[in-house]
C-alpha cells in the first residue's frame, strides 16, 4: 500500500470521521481507513471483497458507473441495493485532475442509516474533496509516467545489451517497484498506434514490439496482477485489447483497431505470472510465442495461455517462419502448396495416434482413400509412417511449418 496515498485517505477519514477506501477508476484498491465499529455488519459484501482482493469486478464497477461517477465532479450519493450486495449506502468522492477523473474515494453510511448515503456538512466535504484533488494529482503524476515507459520496456524485452537492459530495468522499477507479480501480454499482429494505457484495464505499460520475419509488428501490454498472481486481470485487458475487432481510433479516450494484417485475425499470448521486472524478456518469450501458436492453431485462441499450449511451447521457441526459415529437406515437398491435401492428411493421422479409423472419420474420407494418401505422403517424403521417429519428425516439420 503506497504511504502517500494511505496519508491522505487517513486525512479524508479523519475530515469526515468515518472510514475511507481510494480506489482507481478500474475500482482496483490503493488504500483504506481503518473499520473500528463493533457491528458486524459495518462492511457489506462489496468492501470486503474489494479490501481482501483489491479489486472489484466488472459487475460491481458497471453498478456504481449507472449513477454517473466517472463523469461527476462533486461527491455522489448511492443507496443501499441488497440485490446488488450493496447492503450500504455509499458517498462517493470523485478523484480528478484538470478535468479527468483518476479514482474514487468511498464512504459507507453510518450504522444506524445503513441504507442511506452518508450525510455530512458541506464544509467537511469541500474539505475532503481538496484532499481528492492531491490525491487526483499524484495518480496524474503517474499515469503520465507510465505513459512514458513503453520504449523502456522495448529495451527491455529486445535489447541484446547488457548494460541498456539494466539502465531500462532501472527505469521501470522506479515507477512500477520490482516486485510483482505480473503477467505480459502478446498481440500479435498489431495495426495501428499503441494504445493509451488508461484505454486497457490493468496495463501498467505498453509497447510495440517490431519482429523481423514476422507478419506484422506485436504489441507488448505488461498488466500487474492480483496478490495470488490469477491471470484474470491479464484476460480482462486481452479482451480489451481485441475488443471488437472493428475497434476504434487511437487516443486518448478509445484504442486503436485491432485485427490485423492482410485477412488475418489477432490472437493474444499471455505468459506465466512473473514476480521480479527483470524476468520480463523470459516472459516475453512465452507470450509471443503463445501468440504465434493461437495464430496457427485457432483452436487454442484467440487469448492463449502459454501453459496451455502443450507441444507448441516446444515448436514456438523455433524461429519466426519466413521465405528463409530452413525446412527439412524430406518434409518440404509435402509442404508445396500442390500437395496440401496430403499434408492435412498426414497431420490428422498423427494428430490421431496414427489410428485410420479415427483419421478416416475426421476427414470423412474412406480408409482405402486414406491408406493412398499415406502411401503418397511416404513416397514424398521417404518416411516410413511406421517408424516412430519418423512419424515424430513428420509432425513437428507440419506443425512447425504452420507457425
Amino acid at each position: 500500500m503506497n504511504a502517500d496515498y494511505q496519508d491522505l485517505v487517513d486525512e479524508i477519514s479523519a475530515l469526515l470521521g468515518a472510514p475511507a477506501t481510494l480506489e482507481d477508476r478500474d475500482f482496483r484498491l490503493i488504500a483504506f481507513g481503518a473499520h473500528d465499529s463493533e457491528d458486524a455488519g459495518a462492511m457489506d459484501p462489496v468492501r470486503t471483497r474489494s479490501i481482501l482482493t483489491r479489486r472489484s469486478t466488472t459487475e460491481v464497477r458497471a453498478w456504481f458507473e449507472r449513477f454517473g461517477i466517472a463523469q461527476a465532479a462533486a461527491p455522489v450519493r448511492i443507496p443501499a441495493d441488497p440485490a446488488a450486495g450493496v447492503l450500504r449506502g455509499r458517498l462517493c468522492l470523485p478523484v480528478r485532475h484538470r478535468g479527468t477523473v483518476y479514482g474514487y474515494v468511498w464512504l459507507l453510511a453510518a450504522d444506524s442509516d445503513a441504507g442511506a448515503a452518508p450525510s455530512l456538512p458541506d464544509s467537511a466535504l469541500d474539505a475532503a474533496m481538496a484532499v481528492c484533488g492531491r490525491i487526483g494529482t499524484q495518480l496524474a503524476d503517474e499515469a503520465r509516467a507510465r505513459a512514458d515507459l513503453g520504449p523502456h520496456l522495448n529495451t527491455l524485452l529486445t535489447s541484446d545489451s547488457d548494460g541498456r537492459r539494466a539502465t531500462a530495468l532501472a527505469t521501470l522499477s522506479a515507477p512500477l517497484g520490482t516486485g510483482g507479480p505480473y503477467g505480459l501480454l502478446c498481440v500479435a499482429p498489431w495495426t495501428g498506434a499503441v494504445p493509451g494505457v488508461r484505454t486497457v484495464p490493468g496495463a501498467s505499460v505498453l509497447t510495440l514490439v517490431p519482429v523481423p520475419g514476422a507478419s506484422g509488428p506485436r504489441l507488448a501490454a505488461l498488466v500487474r496482477l492480483s496478490a495470488g498472481a490469477d491471470l484474470g486481470p491479464a484476460h480482462g485487458a486481452a479482451k480489451a485489447l481485441l475488443g471488437t475487432t472493428t475497434g476504434a481510433t487511437a487516443g486518448a479516450t478509445a484504442g486503436p483497431t485491432v485485427g490485423t494484417a492482410v485477412g488475418t485475425a489477432a490472437s493474444v499470448g499471455l505468459s506465466t505470472p512473473v514476480r521480479d521486472l527483470a524476468d520480463l524478456p523470459a516472459a516475453w518469450r512465452e507470450a509471443s510465442a503463445a501468440a504465434r501458436a493461437a495464430l496457427a492453431r485457432p483452436h487454442l485462441g484467440p487469448v492463449a495461455e502459454w501453459s496451455a499450449i502443450g507441444p507448441y511451447r516446444l515448436l514456438a521457441a523455433l524461429p519466426d517462419s519466413g521465405p528463409g526459415h530452413p525446412v527439412d529437406p524430406a518434409v518440404s515437398p509435402l509442404l508445396a502448396p500442390a500437395h496440401a491435401e496430403l499434408a492435412r492428411t498426414a497431420e490428422v493421422f498423427l494428430d490421431c495416434a496414427g489410428q485410420a479409423g479415427r483419421t478416416a472419420t475426421a476427414l470423412n474420407i474412406h480408409r482405402q482413400t486414406l491408406y493412398y494418401r499415406l502411401s503418397r505422403v511416404e513416397q514424398l517424403t521417404g518416411l516410413d509412417l511406421h517408424e516412430g521417429e519418423d512419424r515424430l519428425l513428420l509432425h513437428m516439420s507440419l506443425k512447425a511449418a504452420k507457425l
